[in-house]
């Protein structure tokens, strides 16, 4: 099979036998963006999307239907899978406090689950992309740094257990029988659009926008200076779009393995910094003064380190991958997009989709 391959500024179009893309959790945060990206950039490609529904909201994309599908009923998801080209799998109880929470729900999605989906890439010996998280490398040795897909492996959390655990599957499953992508994310921000709909999600960064547009105090985890890294919601999804195109040709070639991505970017400020940028934007294009406050942290066992580097040449390199939004320009367009919307005041716990 040969196929179109994607340049940030340009596409050069070539043959193609119109694969079939399946998608996971379209309906989510990430999802719809990327159902919505593969529509833009490989128009002739079928896309099959499904989600259960359980927190995203989007049931058109375009000209594709999001099927009500639940991950954890094999029977139903082999079904709706079959055909498929290359399954991108984003269906996941996300975030740290969720899978704390909903500790068995968060197993049966993220492992059974996934278990459900490596197995049917097995069985068809079709590709599969898998997003991880940078909570399964733990706490990072800050003389290690940059962080690497190769650093070891140390959870401290139940989300970052439950992803490492999808994270063996697919070793085990795609070993000597199909190509498989597994991405190391770090933390997300921004928002995006599906047909006119509002896509957004409580990160760190929409939290701090959300409340000082409101007049609430922007609340801190002390100390304030651990830093994270940041990367935009459209940049993420538009990996899943060149990792696609990488694991069809991988495919055609007869290679099989799981290869591990980090998708992150150059940008890695404290929280108490974004916390202040976000004040400061908020000042000059809405007229709002916000506070900050810094708070116990409840996290014991949070990594506190003043820089977050993340070594993407690989990401680069191997797919083509590249960031196109920085952190300080998507604050100042979710400002002035958020400033004409009435704001409900956030409740403090929002900030917690911290994941790294």
């Amino acid at each position: 099979m040969t196929i179109q391959h994607t340049t940030d500024d340009q596409s050069e179009r070539i043959d193609s036998d119109e694969p079939t893309i399946a998608v996971t959790g379209a309906a989510g945060y990430i999802g719809s963006r990327v159902v919505g990206d593969l529509q833009t950039i490989h128009p002739e490609w079928s896309i099959t999307a499904i989600d259960n529904f359980y927190r995203g909201t989007v049931r058109e994309i375009g000209d594709v239907t999001v099927e009500h599908v639940d991950i954890r009923n094999r029977d139903r998801l082999w079904n709706v899978l079959d055909g498929a080209d290359v399954v991108l799998h984003l269906a996941a109880i996300s975030g740290v406090d969720d899978c704390a929470e909903y500790s068995d729900l968060a197993y049966v999605a993220n492992v059974t689950g996934t278990g459900h989906v490596a197995r049917f890439c097995h069985s068809r010996q079709i590709p599969l992309v898998f997003p991880a998280s940078m909570a399964i490398l733990g706490d990072p040795d800050p003389e290690a740094f940059p962080i690497t897909a190769d650093d070891d492996r140390a959870p401290l959390n139940w989300y970052g257990r439950t992803k490492l655990l999808g994270e063996r599957l697919l070793e085990s499953f795609a070993d000597e029988a199909f190509p498989a992508h597994m991405f190391l994310k770090s933390n997300l921000y921004g928002a995006h659009h599906v047909d006119g709909q509002r896509i957004s999600k409580g990160t760190v960064i929409n939290f701090f926008v959300d409340r000082a547009l409101a007049g609430d105090t922007l609340t801190v985890y002390e100390p304030g200076t651990q830093a994270r890294n940041f990367v935009h919601v459209e940049d993420v999804a538009r990996a899943y779009v060149h990792s696609s195109e990488s694991l069809l040709e991988r495919r055609e070639n007869g290679e099989t393995g799981l290869e591990t991505y980090t998708i992150a970017s150059d940008e890695d400020p404290s929280v108490l910094e974004i916390a202040e940028l976000v004040c400061d934007i908020a000042r000059e294009e809405a007229g709002l003064e916000p506070d900050i406050e810094l708070v116990e942290n409840p996290r014991s066992a949070e990594t506190l380190v003043e820089n977050f580097p993340v070594d993407t040449g690989e990401t680069r390199s191997s797919l083509g991958w590249e960031t196109t939004r920085t952190v300080e320009d998507s604050i100042r367009q979710l400002v002035r997009e958020r400033a004409n919307v009435d704001i409900e005041p956030r409740p403090q716990s929002a900030e917690t989709e911290l994941e790294t």
